[in-house]
């Protein structure tokens, strides 16, 4: 029997079964609602109701948020146990480090943490109210951020973008439609549900909506991306969905992207002195590898480590090789376990270099994950398909060999040691690179500043400026 996530709009919950998808990675089936039925009043027909949002201050939107964040229980929620249940069968993820990430999303919503990430991506004063600047000619201008009509595309590797679209939501006073992903189709309705519960007459809880649709139709699509009914398109997802949506693209439709990203990490020289050393880096390491089974696009999946590319410094490589995949195995389950089946593409991969390869030397290679050494300073062919804590080592002696492996598809460079990371960091970034991280923390995002290489955010906002110009002090322009 399939399980059922009803359709939400603004504070209604429609809980028609109509249609039936399948979750991704042959997960359980759900029912949902026929949105087709249902687009008149999925958009916002009347733009001037974002005004009930923007007379709530921002200390109200905290009240709010932090109420919230403490209902998000998973041991007292309803709608998030049901949510958990739908998501260890459709995610990527295994069941403890689902739980402990169902566990922990009320901290997202604290006080100070909302206050931080608004204050961090745009200011406060900017979300609360008109901003005075004056200018050298003498014009006052005045800036305020303020809230559009938006709908966001999910991803669902990890259901950070579900639980941070809410937060971002509420402090630009916002309207979104949340379309969900295959592969975590219940945790944005969870939260929405229990918003509903806690308020739901309140303007945050009247300005969500979250449906399932299938991504391509564009009996829907059509119909909803038009500029007389959303402002901004945000969208996570990968190659082929960012494609699709950019035909939408018009003059009133802002797309704000999250790009399909891959990560790495680049260990120096300094890592490599002594056994005692290269464990503590192994230990690191696996953490920027396994910590959420590497479905993040944060996680490193190549690997380039400069223990030089002769005989003697590829042996030390496959040494660490032997030290991290034991340490990724070391990791807690909450955080990190084995993947039920590797995709299977993958895995025929893994098998042709352990069959045929004399370039590559594997350490595991089931649903463990594996660490695959390259016997030479070139990553695999299928690097882009690491996954499920598969990741690749790759000797080299200078340090330009990583440094030219960075392009504009790269977002994180975790780097040991720190010195090294500060010596190189300009480079990686004229090459492509987006974020920078100490070797150990490509996991733990601060998720209070550029994302991407943009600055989402404040994307998600429409920045209006309301000039004045006194003609004692400022000249009018000229017209002889």
């Amino acid at each position: 029997m399939a399980f059922h996530i009803p359709l939400i709009i603004r504070g209604r919950i429609i809980e028609d079964r109509d249609l039936e998808f399948g979750g991704r990675r042959g997960g359980a089936a759900f029912a949902t609602a026929d949105v087709k039925k249902h687009l008149a009043e999925l958009t916002l027909s009347t733009p001037s109701r974002l005004a009930e949002l923007h007379v709530l201050s921002f200390e109200e939107i905290l009240d709010y948020l932090d109420q919230l964040g403490t209902l998000l229980d998973l041991k007292k929620n309803s709608f998030l146990q049901e949510a958990f249940e739908i998501s260890i069968l459709t995610s990527g993820l295994g069941v403890d480090v689902v739980r402990h990430f169902y566990s922990t999303i009320g901290l997202s919503y604290r006080r100070e943490v909302v206050r931080e990430h608004a204050e961090n991506t745009i200011g406060v004063k900017y979300l609360d109210g008109w901003v005075e600047r004056r200018m050298a000619s003498g014009c006052i201008a005045n800036v305020r951020a303020f809230g559009v009509r938006s709908v966001h595309v999910l991803a669902g590797n990890v259901p950070v973008p579900s639980v941070m679209g809410v937060v971002r939501n509420a402090i630009t006073r916002s309207d979104a439609i949340f379309k969900t992903p295959s592969n975590d189709p219940a945790t944005a309705a969870a939260i929405a549900r229990t918003m509903i519960d806690m308020a739901p007459d309140h303007p945050i809880t009247r300005h969500l909506s979250v449906a399932y649709w299938k991504g391509g139709d564009t009996e829907i699509e059509e119909a909803l991306y038009r500029p007389e009914h959303i402002d901004k398109i945000v969208a996570w997802g990968g190659a082929a969905s960012m494609a699709h949506i950019t035909k939408y693209i018009q003059p009133g439709i802002d797309l704000v992207a999250m790009d399909p990203k891959l990560s790495s990490s680049i260990i120096g020289r300094e890592a490599f002195v002594d056994e005692a050393t290269m464990r503590e880096v192994a230990g690191r390491l696996a953490i920027d590898i396994g910590y959420l089974n590497q479905q993040a696009c944060a996680s490193a999946r190549v690997v380039y480590v400069q223990t030089g590319t002769e005989s003697d410094g590829v042996s030390k490589a496959n040494r660490f090789g032997r030290l991290l995949f034991d340490a990724i195995l070391a990791l807690p389950a909450r955080v990190s376990g084995p993947a039920s089946r590797l995709p299977p593409q993958l895995a025929e991969e893994l098998q042709s270099l352990r069959l045929m390869s004399e370039d590559h030397k594997i350490y595991g290679g089931g649903g463990e994950g594996a660490i695959i050494v390259s016997q030479s300073s070139e990553p695999v062919d299928f690097a882009a398909s690491l996954t499920d804590r598969v990741a690749n080592l790759v000797p080299f002696s200078e340090i330009d060999t990583p440094i030219r492996s960075v392009n504009s598809y790269t977002q994180t460079i975790g780097i040991y040691p720190d010195s090294l990371k500060e010596e190189i960091r300009d480079r990686l970034v004229f090459n492509g690179a987006q974020r920078l991280t100490s070797l150990g923390y490509m996991l733990k995002a601060a998720m209070a500043g550029p994302h991407d290489g943009i600055e989402p955010v404040r994307r998600m906002c429409k920045w209006i400026i309301d000039e004045s110009n006194d003609p004692a002090r400022v000249p009018l322009p000229s017209v002889a």
